[in-house]
């Protein structure tokens, strides 16, 4: 066996067209939880709900120590938010109860219109403290949520698989839960950016 396992090629030209979708300058940060391509609109599909109004969705993020983020960024499909009264992005530790490590301030009644990426910044950068996965969060408070553009995937099967998309909360309103406290796993992966 190789370093590469069974793969015989080499694996810098099997992954060279991800060279499309990055950045052009190496030297920009950036992470995501998806790749840019393939992505869909959750209002396509009734049954993969990707928010619920009051609700955080999170999604896992792999970050390295030192790592600075200063944005959280999501896309909105092709319906907007109808009459949003609190909205916000949130980030979590590495924690196996993941810990609240940065919020952007409450959107309040900030329009979110369809088809529109939303880049908020923390109310503080945060420097990354430990390599791994983290988890970022997303919660609308409206008479409609927003659709937003992510992909399906199925919840965990094999013991010890994480979630890739899971619901917790109840009621939220101005503030990010201080953890991420008994998780439902979800099948809609909503796509997300940090900077």
């Amino acid at each position: 066996m190789t370093q590469l396992g069974g793969y015989t090629r080499n694996v810098r030209d099997a992954l060279a067209h991800v060279n499309a979708a990055d950045p052009s300058s190496p030297d920009t940060f950036h992470r995501r939880n998806l790749p840019r391509t393939g992505l869909y609109d959750s209002a396509g599909d009734t049954g993969q709900v990707a928010l619920t109004t009051q609700v955080m969705t999170s999604v896992p993020i792999f970050l390295r120590a030192g790592d600075v983020v200063t944005n959280i960024s999501f896309r909105s499909g092709a319906t907007a938010a109808d009459t949003p009264t609190n909205w916000w992005f949130a980030l979590y530790d590495t924690a196996s109860t993941p810990a609240l490590v940065g919020q952007t301030a409450d959107q309040t009644t900030g329009a979110w219109a369809a088809n529109t990426t939303k880049t908020v910044a923390l109310a503080s950068p945060y420097t990354v403290v430990k390599t791994g996965i983290h988890w970022v969060g997303i919660m609308v408070k409206a008479t409609a949520v927003p659709t937003l553009l992510g992909c399906v995937a199925a919840p965990a099967i094999v013991s010890g698989e994480r979630n890739l998309s899971q619901s917790s909360g109840s009621s939220l309103t101005t503030t990010a839960p201080a953890t991420i406290a008994t998780p439902t796993a979800k099948q809609f992966v909503p796509y997300v950016v940090i900077t």
